[in-house]
């Protein structure tokens, strides 16, 4: 593995300097609508401008070093700057920049991709994954998703189960099918939203939603059985599947108790319904497993995955197909009319192949499951003592920690006050990229990080919560 770099590379550097930031901030706040931004409020502030990267760490156009705590967006698995990964596009992209996948035509990357998924992809009970099916993204993936289970059902003669239940506060893309299974409130306010068929039920957050004395297990179980109760409402007859993030990401790092995924698989079996699990965010590595749904011991039919399958570099995602659902869809269906021009492309499967050979090579996977991961949680834990949180908990390379204004009684801030946001400032102002979600503070560093950069990484999370403490007393919302 590169060792990591204190300062930016001389020829980094060079390229920093030759930035003018007010004026990149100028043609951006002119030109670029950004995704989930305010841009009334961007062209008062002006964006960070990111100029590179090396290792765990970005660096901005005035030369401030960061370190990334979220792995650009969860996805920067085998961190920045990886000569491999580089070398492997541009010579894809040399050889075969691209053809498309349409139409009985294939390429050597998506067909060496799509069976080296299949070997890491392990079978759990009767769930083996031998096919795989490519996009661009997560979002694109869940459609493809709704798209092969509406289908499944179809030529099972059961066109009427239609029904896809998804949870409160999951995320499972922004597109419109992929923004409908995921449970965002804000999301769902724009674009009339959710799309027909759709559901959902509450999340399994047991500092938010466990009622008082409850165990975790107990809590968990209560949980799962919102999808029964759900399912009996709408009719099992007309329910085709579950999706579900087997850690939910964006609503926050929420780790769900030890009893909740196997009485979710209870309750699926006894319906018959389809269970999809979303990993864009919990497969290659990020849980210490391959893949997440090993690490939970669930039997989806669908995964969903994107993000870490290239580390970030080049924008590739997909679905593994379980044998249930692709035996149907091949024996029976014919055409299936639908895919998208960039399904399997050649460079960004070339770019994936080296990102798991790199993986595979620096046992990222193991380090994380056991070294790494539980050295982040034992310090993670720690948080728990300061006066701002109300709880601190990882699983594998994520962690969440709650913001609260009152430890003993658990009580939450007023959600004007911004409390969370307050600490993301004082984390850029530190040097660390930790992402707010409301008031839950949550982090998924890049797979490559030592115990040296865990205890930095740490010291840096410290000193943001002292600052937003700080900040707190001094206005008098704290005594």
């Amino acid at each position: 593995m590169k060792p990591s770099s204190l300062i930016p590379p001389p020829a980094l550097v060079r390229r920093a300097e030759q930035q003018d930031t007010k004026a990149l901030q100028a043609l951006d706040s002119a030109h670029y609508i950004h995704p989930f931004t305010d841009h009334a409020d961007l062209a008062t502030r002006g964006s960070r401008v990111i100029t590179q990267a090396d290792n765990i760490y970005i660096w901005d156009s005035e030369g401030a070093k960061i370190l990334d705590a979220m792995s650009g967006l969860w996805c920067v698995n085998a961190g920045y700057g990886r000569k491999e990964l580089a070398d492997a596009g541009y010579q894809q992209t040399m050889t075969l920049p691209f053809y498309n996948s349409f139409f009985q035509t294939t390429n050597v990357p998506a067909v060496q991709l799509a069976a080296k998924l299949a070997q890491l992809a392990p079978s759990v009970g009767d769930r083996k994954f031998e096919h795989v099916f490519f996009s661009s993204s997560g979002s694109e993936s869940n459609d493809t998703n709704v798209r092969m289970v509406r289908r499944y059902w179809d030529l099972l003669g059961q066109p009427q189960r239609k029904v896809i239940i998804g949870r409160h506060n999951g995320y499972h893309g922004s597109t419109m099918a992929g923004a409908s299974l995921g449970g965002m409130s804000g999301m769902h306010a724009q674009g009339d939203l959710p799309i027909p068929n759709i559901t959902h039920i509450e999340q399994p957050h047991f500092f938010e939603n466990a009622n008082p004395g409850e165990s975790e297990a107990d809590f968990g179980l209560r949980a799962a059985r919102w999808l029964d109760e759900k399912i009996l409402s709408i009719g099992a007859d007309k329910v085709a599947a579950f999706i579900a993030e087997p850690v939910q990401g964006a609503g926050g790092v929420i780790i769900p108790p030890a009893t909740y995924w196997p009485e979710i698989q209870r309750i699926v079996d006894k319906h018959g319904i389809l269970l999809i699990s979303d990993e864009v965010i919990c497969a290659f590595g990020r849980l210490g497993h391959w893949f997440a749904y090993e690490k939970f011991g669930i039997r989806p039919d669908l995964v969903t995955f994107a993000k870490g399958v290239t580390s970030g570099y080049v924008p590739l995602g997909g679905v593994l197909v379980g044998d249930r659902v692709a035996k149907v869809l091949i024996d029976k269906g014919g055409e299936f009319n639908h895919g998208y021009t960039y399904s399997g492309h050649p460079v960004a499967c070339a770019v994936a192949l080296a990102n798991i050979e790199l993986m595979e090579r620096e046992k990222l996977v193991e380090r994380v499951k056991d070294d790494t991961g539980p050295y982040l949680a034992e310090r993670f834990d720690a948080l728990a003592q300061h006066p701002l949180v109300g709880a601190a908990e990882t699983c594998g390379f994520v962690g969440g920690l709650v913001l609260v204004k009152n430890k003993v009684t658990r009580e939450l801030f007023d959600e004007a006050l911004g409390v969370g946001m307050r600490c993301r400032a004082h984390c850029f102002k530190n040097g660390l990229i930790m992402r707010a979600v409301g008031d839950r503070m949550i982090i998924a560093p890049p797979l490559v990080m030592t115990r040296a950069q865990v205890d930095e990484m740490m010291e840096l999370i410290h000193r943001c919560l002292d600052a937003t403490l700080d900040e707190l007393r001094a206005e008098g919302l704290l005594a």
